[in-house]
């Protein structure tokens, strides 16, 4: 089995030496590098060719987020985990539209962080249904409906069964479980998903996730269900 490669890169010595520690243990991942700041990681990604980036959000000259809108804006680019110390924070919502494949707190369990990696490498992103909800509600406010807006223009490229599958991802479903709600086969689940970041021009599901509830499609689907339930 192939080891999955690892970047990490926090401006943190202790946090870095933590993080080598305690994943120089698992057979399945090999740390290939360290960056103490975001200006080094694209030299670092040429040289080690990481699978996954731990990617620290603070750092005192180029920070996480360009690091990481440069990193997923590159053909080939690795998967990129934020690393933060808060569960909702605005730069940990732009890291996602960016790109980010999730998060993971820096107090996470190591057997928590471990999966997450694999987890990511193996492109699903590092988000449960509740944390996207909680970071979707931190997006609404400011300019709310300007964002809808422009989010339902995108989303209009998509036929019915696409935004169907864009607001099943939007749900944190995974694809057995949109594959059974929507009737279709697994397979066919992918093959939308696909579609709907290529069309999109999206890197992941955590995206889809972020545009469909920018669009209001989350809210229209609940309120759909509630109509059907009084019915």
């Amino acid at each position: 089995m192939t080891a999955i490669r690892v970047l990490l890169v926090d401006d943190d010595p202790l946090v870095r030496a933590g993080l080598s520690f305690m994943m120089g243990g698992a057979d399945d991942i090999e740390i290939v590098g360290e960056a103490a700041d975001g200006g080094e990681v694209e030299a670092l990604v040429d040289r080690t060719r990481p699978d996954v980036v731990l990617m620290d959000i603070r750092m005192p000259t180029v920070d996480g987020l360009t690091a990481t809108e440069r990193l997923r804006a590159r053909e080939d680019a690795p998967q990129v985990v934020v690393l933060t110390t808060f569960h909702a924070d605005e730069q940990v919502l732009r890291a996602l539209r960016v790109g980010a494949a999730g998060f993971v707190l820096k107090d996470t369990p190591p057997t928590e962080i471990l999966a997450a990696v694999r987890r990511v490498a193996a492109g699903d992103p590092v988000l449960s249904p509740s944390v996207t909800r909680q970071l979707m509600q931190h997006a609404a406010g400011t300019a709310a409906d300007t964002r809808r807006a422009r989010a339902r223009a995108r989303m209009a490229v998509l036929n019915d069964r696409e935004r169907e599958v864009a607001v099943a991802v939007g749900r944190g479903l995974a694809n057995a479980e949109i594959a059974t709600g929507l009737f279709m086969s697994v397979a066919t689940v992918k093959t939308h998903v696909s579609r709907v970041l290529a069309k999109l021009d999206l890197n992941n599901r955590v995206q889809i996730a972020l545009l469909a509830y920018d669009a209001g499609l989350l809210d229209e689907e609940q309120g759909e269900q509630g109509e059907r339930e009084r019915h």
